[in-house]
């Protein structure tokens, strides 16, 4: 059975190919339960969790997902979140390969993001804001600047020096990129607004907003987080990875049920609907478009096959198990 580790799975995930991947995955009939948590006493400690998080298609790939975190492990120097996939074949159940788990998430979150953004931001988008600077951000923005032709990156932070050492990451880009002080000036000047936070009160507000902007949500992943306002949401046609998940999941759209400014009809789609051509995504040049991400094991398969195919030599950018053929 093969072994990817992190640097091996990074290689095999170049952008380009895996949002082309998840695009054929969301249009295809993909199996994905829900997924399980189970509580781990720790003795004298702070409980422990595993989450298992399983997809397949029929007659093709198998996989699950398995994530431990224990907030106490930092006593021991270590992290307090691992995360293995499985990859299995769907006919015979036979065990395939072992991948990274961290590496594959970080790269299929950010790669959703931007296939989401080919159905949803102007195709001529030429300026990204970056608003937060943890694991995730360095990957939103080069899987954006893969989907759209982005000239100019900005970067904001809490902590002006962590934005700066982001920035630097990126400093022989094909893009410029720089650091904002004010927020809401880098909003307004934006053709992309991606977040990438764990706050629990706003940062993106409606009232700053304009005209044919698209932003993109990631960070806020439980109903008591959120990093847009319910002005933001409500100028906006909302777009979800999945329905179920945002309903239950996302702080914006939970929050903003709860206190009437949506309801579940203003959702316009999910990721599946526009990568099947079910709905047409951005309907005019003027509209304010939203896309809130809260993950699914569907886009974990997907990568995990295409880092599969990749390592046998396989590059044309898609199986016939994962193009639906």
């Amino acid at each position: 059975m093969l072994i990817l580790d992190a640097e091996k799975v990074a290689a095999l995930l170049p952008y380009d190919q895996l949002i082309d991947a998840l695009g054929k995955a969301f249009a295809v009939d993909v199996v994905v339960p829900q997924r399980s948590h189970h509580n781990v006493p720790v003795p004298g400690g702070n409980d422990g969790t595993l989450l298992l998080m399983p997809a397949w298609q029929q007659g093709c790939g198998m996989g699950v997902k398995i994530v431990t975190v224990f907030p106490d492990n930092s006593k021991q120097d270590y992290p307090a979140v691992f995360a293995s996939y499985f990859l299995m074949s769907a006919a015979t159940g036979v065990p395939v390969a072992v991948l990274d788990g961290t590496e594959l998430t970080v790269r299929r979150t950010a790669a959703a993001s931007a296939l989401a953004s080919t159905y949803l931001s102007r195709e001529n988008s030429k300026r990204l804001l970056m608003v937060g600077t943890g694991n995730l951000a360095p990957h939103l923005v080069a899987a954006h600047a893969t989907a759209r032709p982005i000239e100019e990156v900005v970067i904001w932070g809490r902590r002006r020096e962590k934005a700066a050492k982001l920035a630097a990451r990126f400093a022989t880009s094909s893009f410029s990129v720089s650091v904002a002080d004010d927020l809401e000036s880098a909003v307004s000047a934006a053709d992309i607004i991606s977040c990438a936070t764990l706050a629990t009160e706003p940062l993106i507000r409606g009232a700053w907003l304009k005209e044919g902007q698209h932003i993109d949500l990631v960070g806020a992943f439980k109903p008591d987080m959120r990093e847009a306002d319910s002005e933001a949401i409500r100028r906006a046609s909302v777009y979800v990875d999945t329905r179920a998940g945002a309903l239950v999941e996302a702080g914006e759209i939970v929050q903003g049920i709860a206190s009437g400014s949506i309801d579940e009809d203003d959702i316009c789609g999910e990721l599946s609907q526009l990568a099947s051509g079910k709905i047409s995504g951005r309907e005019s040049i003027e509209a304010i478009t939203l896309f809130k991400s809260v993950g699914t094991a569907l886009e974990d398969l997907a990568a995990a096959d295409l880092a599969m195919r990749n390592h046998i030599g396989n590059n044309q950018g898609g199986s016939d198990c994962s193009a639906g053929e």
